[in-house]
């Protein structure tokens, strides 16, 4: 059990798609994710963290999931002996709609935070800048160079090795190694990203990796669809989560294989061209694919 000189802290990364592009809500004008302490009067952990998401942002909460707790004895802003913080981390799955909360909340896309992570557009070129950057660190220390180059080549895709999408929080967490990062004590830099207060990137870098790997095996993804939508949108949230481009005869058909939508009867005209059908959810299989699992598997062009 924490003893009193520990303080259990409880904090969202909470997420939309809005327009294409993923989206965190944060306080302090986009420097830290909504967080508070867990106090007594709170019934559970959730229950208290849906109170402070409720007085620091007004946003309403749907899905919640914890994500991991964080007990680095480093987290603490107090240091020395004056106590311990533990952050109970937790993902939300919403709709943005305006936040009009006391604590300047704001919607701020993904990738101003993790630019590298976007390959919409091909291989984002912040990635250039932070090779290097990764190059120096590599050769700084002879006697791990190859184990070090090994770990870079292999989480950020160089050298031949394959991009993968889900490796975001071991990419963050080598930037912070290296120093690279300006929560590290690197130089503020576009290509690193924005920094947030504390751990609170890493944290975010956690549900982005969880929410990645989530939608492959489960539904999860329709928390954040309006309740009818176009194939067309199905598949640029999944793209915009991912950060890849998916093909999509390849897409289409593995949702048809799903049986996890169907036709509402009706039509949308926003797509620009020709009027496309609208689908919904079928929440009719939510129970029946609970133990086998609801796959959206990401088929890359």
């Amino acid at each position: 059990m924490p003893d009193s000189q520990t303080h259990i802290e409880l904090i969202a990364a909470l997420t939309a798609v809005t327009s294409d592009v993923p989206r965190v809500m944060t306080v302090r004008a986009g420097e830290a994710l909504p967080s508070g302490p867990f106090e007594l009067g709170h019934r559970s952990l959730q229950s208290g963290l849906r109170e402070w998401i409720g007085d620091q942002t007004g946003h309403p909460i749907g899905y919640l999931e914890q994500l991991y707790t964080f007990a680095d004895r480093d987290r603490s802003s107090a240091g020395g002996d004056e106590g311990r913080t533990i952050s109970i981390s937790y993902l939300g799955l919403v709709r943005e709609q305006a936040a009009p909360g006391a604590g300047k909340p704001g919607w701020h896309g993904w990738y101003e935070y993790f630019p590298w992570e976007d390959h919409r557009n091909g291989r984002p070129n912040c990635l250039l800048s932070i090779a290097k950057g990764l190059h120096a660190w590599i050769i700084a220390e002879p006697s791990r160079r190859e184990h070090r180059q090994r770990r870079t080549d292999f989480a950020f895709g160089l050298d031949g090795s394959p991009w993968n999408e889900d490796l975001a929080l071991q990419r963050y967490e080598l930037l912070y190694e290296a120093g690279i990062v300006a929560e590290a004590g690197g130089k503020a830099d576009p290509a690193t990203g924005r920094p947030m207060f504390a751990d609170h990137r890493r944290i975010l870098a956690t549900g982005i990796a969880r929410l990645r790997a989530k939608i492959k095996y489960r539904p999860v993804v329709f928390e954040l669809m309006p309740e009818n939508f176009t194939l067309l949108q199905l598949q640029r949230t999944v793209e915009s989560l991912a950060g890849l481009t998916l093909h999509k005869p390849n897409f289409r058909r593995l949702i048809d294989q799903q049986e996890l939508i169907e036709e509402t009867g009706g039509m949308s005209s926003e797509t620009g061209g020709r009027p496309a059908k609208l689908f919904r959810y079928r929440h009719a299989v939510l129970e029946e694919r609970a133990l086998s699992g609801s796959r959206l598997p990401l088929s890359r062009n």
